[in-house]
């Protein structure tokens, strides 16, 4: 049981990314798209009308999850930078490894899903195009959600990996320190 850290951490870290991970993957399903109209007041003029927008809410849904999940794992370790020393060897090595990749896959799938949540939101209202029959409406293109879906699960596993590591670093840290001072001591009885 030393070093292996609190199952509680593990659940939510756990449930905040899936949860994002889930958010991610309904902001692909439900993309907006739109179609051209033609105005009825000005036949030249065109405009495009989009489904649902709810793919915005999904991805900001995401991003949020996500960036909880990693306030919650910073939050609890102090960023590893602040609290107790780490002891020196492999544990801390890994530690750091995995602090260091949990971070830069956090943030490209935070920059995933919130960029793809803002390019979806971005809707053309209208456009004069009078000769231009074979344009298309904007819309996000496939797969932005499932990058950031993908390195939402990356996130999640380097996390449980950097909390175990860390705390068994942590706990070796204070094992060592503790029996530093216990052996040192030496008491004798007077006669």
């Amino acid at each position: 049981m030393e070093g292996k850290g609190s199952t509680l951490v593990h659940i939510v870290v756990i449930a905040l990314s899936l949860t994002a991970f889930g958010f991610a993957i309904a902001a692909e399903r439900r993309r907006s798209t739109g179609t051209i109209v033609t105005d009825h007041i000005n036949a030249n003029t065109t405009y495009c009308v989009y489904d649902s927008d709810i793919a915005t809410g999904y991805g900001v849904g995401s991003f949020l999850f996500l960036l909880s999940a990693q306030s919650v794992l910073m939050a609890v370790t102090k960023c590893m930078c602040f609290g107790k020393p780490l002891a020196p060897g492999g544990s801390r090595a890994w530690s750091i490894i995995y602090f260091s990749g949990s971070w830069l896959t956090f943030l490209i799938a935070e920059s995933c899903v919130i960029a793809g949540a803002a390019k979806n939101a971005y809707h053309t209202k209208y456009r004069d195009a009078v000769y231009a029959h074979n344009w298309t409406c904007e819309s996000l293109r496939k797969g932005v959600f499932v990058a950031g879906a993908f390195f939402v699960v990356f996130t999640m596993i380097l996390n449980v990996y950097y909390y175990m590591y860390f705390t068994k670093a942590t706990s070796q840290a204070a094992r060592k320190a503790a029996t530093k001072a216990g052996g040192n001591v030496g008491m004798a009885g007077y006669a």
